[in-house]
């Protein structure tokens, strides 16, 4: 019976961090250019010199559907929104490169362009930095403009232009923060093509209705391998009491 018992407690370690990703989707369904995890889940069977029978589940996270949302427009002028399948370049907090679609923009105390996690903006220079109280704008090839209030007959002058990275070809993975990277280390190269969609912001990819039937069904299927386990405990001690009779 052990052998059951150890392919349901694998299950259910299965189950709940099916779970765990379906709540992560639930709650973040109103998230600015979130990408809804996906999971694999793959049977695995011990190699050893008895009969390979102890057959066991393995679950984790191992990407996201890249597939866009929808596209909601907002009269603000650090909002983009990104056309096709290229992705934002951001800073890390250890300073490497990572990518995420979240594009609502803004000016930090510092002067730092960052998104709406607080994660500055790359550009062709590093860190894209503007004069505090300057007028910034955002061109649809990324191109961040610069206005002077007191000069409005100036025309803006571009200060930088943001990485927009194609992953097309590139092994990339999500972290725990949200942002994408790639597997293994190193950067994305620039998508050439990559277009913006100026006050615009793209919603996550999340469909509700989609996410709530899953989580009924990861529910039900935690509770019958639940009942698995208190079935083969019944029929150990069954066995335990016919050994012990004769």
């Amino acid at each position: 019976m052990d052998r059951m018992i150890w392919t349901a407690v694998t299950g259910m370690n299965a189950s709940m961090a099916r779970q765990r990703m379906i709540a992560s989707n639930m709650a973040n369904s109103q998230t600015v250019g979130f990408r809804s995890e996906v999971m694999a889940q793959t049977p695995m069977t011990l190699v050893g010199p008895s009969l390979q029978v102890r057959s066991m589940s393995d679950a984790a996270v191992r990407g996201a559907r890249m597939e866009a949302g929808p596209m909601v427009p907002t009269s603000r002028a650090l909002d983009v929104a990104i056309q096709g399948q290229a992705l934002l370049t951001v800073q890390a907090p250890d300073g490497s490169e990572a990518y995420t679609r979240r594009g609502d923009l803004s000016i930090s105390p510092t002067g730092l362009l960052t998104n709406g996690e607080g994660f500055p903006v790359i550009g062709e220079s590093g860190p894209i930095s503007v004069p505090p109280g300057s007028d910034v704008s955002i061109g649809a090839d990324g191109a961040v403009l610069v206005a002077n209030p007191a000069a409005p007959d100036t025309p803006p002058q571009q200060v930088d232009r943001i990485k927009l990275a194609s992953w097309s070809g590139s092994r990339i993975e999500k972290g725990l923060d949200g942002l994408f990277r790639v597997v293994g280390g190193g950067a994305l190269p620039t998508d050439a093509e990559g277009r913006l969609v100026p006050a615009t912001l793209e919603q996550s990819n999340v469909r509700p209705s989609e996410v709530l039937v899953e989580m009924v069904e990861a529910q039900r299927l935690f509770e019958m391998r639940t009942k698995l386990i208190a079935t083969a405990k019944e029929l150990d001690e069954g066995g335990a009491s016919l050994m012990r009779l004769s």
